[in-house]
């Protein structure tokens, strides 16, 4: 996993100065609750300790203390993949971590897929229409306004937390909007596994079952059924905060299908629905 060159214990260089200053801020702007952790007892210090970011990446908790020392210890990609994901590094923050470390990102080019500002636009002139973008993983790589407010509020969310899985089994707000909870997450969980098939043995994926089975005892019981589908449910029924019960049908527009990088545009299936999101939508601003 990490060597440690000789005569690392001494000066640092400045790259790896940096490198330690880096993951130091980022590990202490996260609390345990926002990575699925118990909050424990009373905390001196801000954020995460050590051992609890080595213990979500699953790397030893001495390499990890050398790496944020700056000492001068060699890791693999797949290790910065790991330590990336449990500080929870936004794409520009993934690719400074690999540069300071000298390393290559082996995440696939289609889950760093950057949103083109011509799909922005597209989703703002869908309003009050909620649309999204996500992938195959169900992260939410970008959403309009109106989408921003159905389930939960997401941008109170961390980015690295935007996750529908995430959010269906952890997040109290968005679970209550659920109106069919119990039969969307079994379908969410068994197309999850069906679609992760080819690419479970990828820390992206693996992180994410990992999480999640340490944060929800009920994605253990549905993920331990081995279930799987490829089924879409072309309708939705959400009882959003604000407005009550919203009924749509939920379209796909494929992105980069070849990854289900996908937009869903959700259109309202009654009169009363198109009324509430309009509601919905002046009450946002």
């Amino acid at each position: 996993m990490a060597t440690m060159t000789a005569g690392s214990v001494h000066t640092a260089s400045p790259r790896r100065r940096e490198l330690a200053e880096f993951l130091r801020s980022r590990r202490e702007r996260l609390t345990p609750e926002q990575v699925g952790l118990p909050p424990g007892r009373r905390r001196r210090t801000p954020g995460l300790r050590r051992e609890e970011v080595a213990q979500l990446a699953a790397v030893g908790v001495s390499w990890y203390t050398w790496l944020e020392q700056g000492r001068d210890i060699s890791a693999s990609a797949q290790v910065l993949d790991a330590v990336a994901r449990a500080l929870r590094l936004d794409p520009s923050e993934r690719a400074h971590l690999f540069t300071l470390a000298g390393a290559v990102d082996p995440l696939p080019r289609e889950f760093r897929f950057e949103v083109p500002e011509s799909v922005r636009t597209i989703l703002e002139q869908l309003e009050p229409f909620p649309a999204s973008v996500q992938n195959l993983r169900y992260d939410l790589l970008a959403y309009n306004r109106t989408f921003g407010q159905l389930l939960c509020d997401l941008d109170r969310v961390p980015p690295g937390d935007r996750n529908c899985m995430w959010l269906a089994f952890t997040d109290a707000d968005w679970r209550a909007a659920l109106v069919e909870r119990e039969a969307t997450l079994e379908l969410m969980v068994a197309n999850f596994r069906n679609a992760g098939s080819a690419h479970f043995d990828e820390p992206q994926w693996s992180s994410m079952v990992d999480r999640l089975r340490a944060a929800s005892p009920e994605f253990c019981e549905l993920w331990n059924r081995y279930d799987v589908a490829a089924a879409v449910k072309p309708e939705k029924v959400f009882r959003n905060r604000i407005v009550g019960e919203l009924r749509f049908a939920a379209e796909r527009m494929w992105l980069q299908p070849e990854y289900g990088v996908r937009m869903t545009v959700f259109t309202p299936l009654d009169a009363a629905t198109t009324a509430r999101v309009a509601e919905l939508r002046a009450a946002i601003g």
